[in-house]
């Protein structure tokens, strides 16, 4: 039998991507000040980002670090998945930046910008789906597991 966190995992890693690309996106073209270049960056990072995402879910959720008495609470958890999501995104958003703009401080203004919307963004993403039980066979009420 297949297990069902698989399916909310991707479609975390759907939902996450819309809001993620939408805001490098923006901060690109803001930053390079051309629209073009926002829109072949958050190109670009869709599938690298979709399967570093996931990866990500995987490994919260295969280390289960509520379960040892470790931020068994949610939003602690939550926090420490934000920070260790920002710093592979940020690093593979700085990477492609580069590549396409062929200037590295042009990456690395548009990743410092991001540790700031995207951190917030992902705390709230998480809150949401929090909340939902799509994907989870069960949740224990003393934990944050389906993470």
């Amino acid at each position: 039998m297949s297990d069902p966190s698989h399916k909310r995992h991707i479609v975390k890693a759907i939902t996450w991507r819309i809001v993620g690309t939408l805001d490098t996106m923006l901060l690109a073209w803001i930053i390079s000040g051309n629209p073009l270049t926002g829109l072949k960056i958050g190109v670009a990072e869709v599938l690298t980002k979709m399967l570093l995402y996931y990866l990500h879910e995987r490994v919260w959720f295969k280390i289960n670090i509520s379960k040892e008495g470790i931020l068994q609470e949610s939003r602690k958890r939550h926090l420490a998945k934000t920070v260790t999501w920002r710093v592979v995104g940020t690093m593979d958003t700085m990477l492609i930046s580069w590549l396409i703009t062929g200037n590295p401080w042009i990456g690395v203004q548009i990743g410092v910008a991001e540790l700031l919307t995207k951190m917030l963004l992902y705390y709230v993403h998480e809150r949401v789906w929090y909340r939902y039980h799509f994907g989870l066979q069960k949740r224990q009420n003393t934990s944050d597991n389906e993470q």
